[in-house]
């Protein structure tokens, strides 16, 4: 009976194996694709196009004021 179960154990471990390498296609494991840098946050602060929207907002708000300073 020991050897029965030994065989069975054997046959399907075999056809694992087997079954593996026809859904892989190979042996070998996949080679492993570089994962891309992660999106770069971007502050308000490095925005031009933010920074130059707020000018334009300041100057509409105070277009006289003589403590705005000169740019």
């Amino acid at each position: 009976m020991l050897k029965f179960v030994i065989l069975i154990a054997l046959l399907a471990a075999a056809i694992y194996l087997v079954v593996r390498v026809v859904q892989r296609g190979s042996l070998r494991p996949a080679p492993r694709r570089p994962r891309p840098d992660p999106p770069r946050v971007i502050g308000p602060d490095d925005d031009p196009d933010f920074l130059r929207d707020l000018d334009r907002k300041r100057k509409r708000k105070h277009p006289e004021d003589p403590e705005s300073p000169a740019v």
